[in-house]
């Protein structure tokens, strides 16, 4: 079975495409640069984008089993195309795919559900990479700021994100069904920059960002603005389950979710 595994050098995608072929797994990576993906040896790597269908249409030839990014928002679809990429999936013989959740539902889940393939969404609520945000104030100030830092919200390692994945395109029992994805523990920013200040062995303090100032920081780091709106409204008015501790990784792959602190220690080096 060959797996291809679009947006392969993102946050969860990297993750997925060491973990399957790790496992001996045939993967095809789409990429927009090949040259810079920097992913293991033995990947098929090919150039691609969704706004080039021909290359959707080449990377999909003896594809069995596909993951794929949904989209960001009411009007940025990550996937123009849906239904045809669905068909095109249908007609080299996907028979399973993966639906990475982004926080918006739109054609891209409705033109599979539509369809013969075997589907699993996958619906995680915050990753704990996230925090790799603050790395450049905690290098510097060692602190962390942040608005609405005390809504509580539970969020995952995509690594185990990344295993959820593997095993719904890898095994059966897992079509039609949509897994929520949630770390072990509801935690507010302050409590991840404690855990952050555990794994450095140093103080990190938190101090509280208004809404304007948060929108005028990640303006400036080029972010725009429906993109700003998401995240702020994310952070303030998170969806419930986001909000709620889940057992889904524990179930699916039999070992619990990886806690906060254990992300943190994991990625000290990238906040000294």
């Amino acid at each position: 079975m060959t797996m291809l595994i679009t947006g392969a050098t993102g946050n969860v995608g990297r993750h997925l495409v060491q973990r399957l072929r790790a496992a001996n797994r045939p993967v095809r990576a789409l990429t927009r640069d090949p040259a810079t993906a920097d992913l293991p040896a033995g990947v098929d790597v090919r150039a691609g984008d969704f706004t080039d269908f021909a290359s959707l249409e080449a990377a999909l030839e003896g594809v069995t089993a596909m993951h794929l990014m949904t989209a960001f928002g009411p009007g940025n679809d990550t996937v123009p195309d849906s239904r045809e990429l669905v068909a095109a999936a249908v007609k080299a013989g996907v028979r399973r795919v993966t639906l990475l959740w982004n926080g918006y539902t739109g054609p891209v889940e409705a033109a599979v559900e539509d369809s013969e393939l075997e589907y699993t969404h996958l619906r995680p609520g915050e990753f704990m990479s996230n925090a790799l945000g603050w790395a450049e104030t905690i290098r510097t100030e060692r602190v962390v700021r942040e608005a609405y830092g005390e809504v509580g919200h539970s969020p995952v390692d995509v690594r185990d994100i990344a295993a959820v994945a593997a095993l719904a395109l890898t095994e059966d029992g897992h079509a039609g069904r949509v897994y929520t994805l949630t770390g072990p523990e509801v935690l507010t920013v302050p409590q991840q920059a404690a855990a952050i200040a555990d794994a450095l062995g140093e103080d990190v303090r938190y101090e509280a960002e208004d809404p304007e100032g948060a929108k005028e920081r990640m303006r400036a780091i080029g972010m725009e603005e429906h993109a700003i709106d998401y995240v702020l409204d994310w952070r303030a008015n998170p969806p419930a389950f986001a909000r709620d501790v889940f057992t889904t990784v524990a179930d699916v792959t039999g070992r619990p979710a990886r806690t906060f602190a254990d992300w943190a220690r994991d990625h000290a080096d990238s906040f000294r």
